[in-house]
């Protein structure tokens, strides 16, 4: 589905990614943004992300990594926390743990570890107050 012909394919159309981690740059240390990051480089350290996380075919972070929503098409090495969504790409790794609403794997894509799904209500809970709720 992802290859190097075609962009990530995100939800974020709406929101503007402001920080950039070009090719070849490497961070040592933590990472915090407020808004929408892109990494194509590298990060030896844990990354907090208040928006939205992309990470390109040739990204890599090691540590944990904490955002709105994680579009991985490269690597990640430690454990990752999203409010929303996790997807990984046909070219995405994660080894580490995962604790996310929704999570999207392609086939070829590499996961190694466990997934904790997180819902403030099932599917079935809302399912069931919509039924029950009269329509006005």
């Amino acid at each position: 589905m992802f290859n190097r012909q075609k962009s990530l394919n995100t939800d974020t159309s709406l929101e503007q990614i402001v920080s950039i981690i070009g090719p070849g740059a490497v961070v040592e240390g933590p990472f915090t943004a407020k808004d929408s990051t892109r990494v194509d480089g590298t990060i030896n350290g844990n990354v907090t992300i208040s928006g939205s996380l992309i990470i390109g075919f040739d990204g890599k972070i090691n540590g944990t990594v904490s955002a709105l929503n994680i579009y991985n098409a490269g690597e990640i090495h430690g454990n990752v926390t999203a409010g929303g969504k996790v997807e990984i790409s046909d070219t995405g790794k994660i080894f580490g743990d995962i604790i996310s609403k929704s999570l999207v794997i392609d086939e070829n894509a590499v996961f190694q570890g466990q997934c904790t799904m997180t819902s403030d209500k099932s599917s079935a809970e809302t399912a069931k107050e919509r039924a029950v709720t009269p329509k006005e």
